[in-house]
């Protein structure tokens, strides 16, 4: 569809305006509780389905069709860096009343790679025509390895971006505060806060990897690929302190998630030859993610193990 410049701006002031707000409400360090993070999920889920609903009115089913795909897919697979981000904030023992400043800047850098990502597929797709075969065979490929993938673990301390932080600035043993940076004797050094957001950016561009593609295989509107990031993104914070304590019972969920990237890869290899509608590729997203979502809540799994603290041991280079 064809998409003003002004219409680029009006969104991306919208989607800043959403952060200050964000960041207003929350700039006094807390824990935020269950309640809290549900109003807020409540609040981002209806931005993102009202958007879906202006799409329609605007521009008619397909497209909105194609939103809510791409939202429902980037949604989804954000699950899993939830489960990731739990695990990283027990590793490197982060406060809970400074996990929210935390995810705050990783979706704000989130935004910033996805698009970077996002033009960088545009381009690759419209210069190379081949290259709709290379994504799908990789979305193909990566939901196969997601489906026979047994337990989550977490080397952060390999991080070559971490490691590449240490030797930069020195990084203190403790955190001082919500600050990402303090002073030892007068010399200035990093906190594991800021640690952590190195590690937290840097997976969430990995999961980039798989889902920009994915969304590429329900549409090639670049306006479309970015409001259905965006909204998907900004909801991922309170998402996780609803969702942080029960996400690692959804035991199918990973199933569920596979099993729609192998659907989108078999859509964009074979959409030379056949357009799989719109409308089908919805059915069969929201029916994976919800059977797997009901077969796990019949069956959950236990809580797997997690070493807390461990991580503030190998990032410190203050003794």
């Amino acid at each position: 569809m064809h998409v003003e410049p002004w219409m680029w701006i009006a969104f991306t002031a919208f989607i800043l305006a959403m952060l200050c707000v964000d960041l207003l409400m929350n700039r006094d360090a807390h824990e935020v509780s269950m309640r809290e993070a549900g109003i807020w999920s409540g609040v981002w889920v209806t931005l993102g389905l009202a958007f879906g609903g202006l799409l329609w009115a605007w521009q008619g089913s397909v497209v909105a069709g194609e939103y809510i795909a791409g939202y429902l897919i980037e949604k989804s697979l954000s699950v899993d860096n939830i489960f990731v981000f739990a695990l990283l904030f027990s590793y490197f023992a982060v406060p809970p009343r400074y996990q929210h400043r935390v995810l705050f800047w990783g979706v704000f850098g989130a935004l910033i790679f996805r698009i970077l990502f996002i033009a960088g597929g545009a381009a690759l797709l419209d210069k190379f025509h081949w290259m709709i075969f290379v994504f799908g065979g990789f979305l193909v490929v990566t939901g196969i390895r997601m489906a026979m993938h047994k337990e989550t673990e977490v080397h952060p301390e390999k991080n070559p971006v971490l490691k590449m932080l240490r030797r930069i600035i020195p990084i203190t043993g403790s955190y001082h505060g919500k600050g990402f940076f303090t002073r030892v004797n007068g010399k200035r050094m990093a906190t594991p806060l800021l640690a952590v957001l190195v590690v937290v950016e840097t997976t969430d561009i990995i999961f980039a990897i798989d889902s920009i593609p994915a969304i590429f295989a329900v549409t090639r509107d670049t306006f479309i690929v970015f409001t259905s990031n965006a909204f998907a993104i900004l909801g991922l914070r309170a998402m996780y302190f609803l969702l942080a304590g029960l996400i690692a019972k959804f035991r199918f969920l990973s199933v569920g998630l596979a099993s729609v990237l192998v659907f989108v890869g078999i859509k964009m290899l074979i959409s030379e030859w056949y357009h799989i509608p719109i409308a089908l590729s919805l059915a069969f997203i929201a029916t994976a993610i919800t059977a797997s979502v009901i077969a796990s809540m019949k069956f959950p799994a236990e809580e797997p193990a997690v070493p807390v603290g461990e991580g503030l041991e190998t990032i410190a280079t203050d003794t």
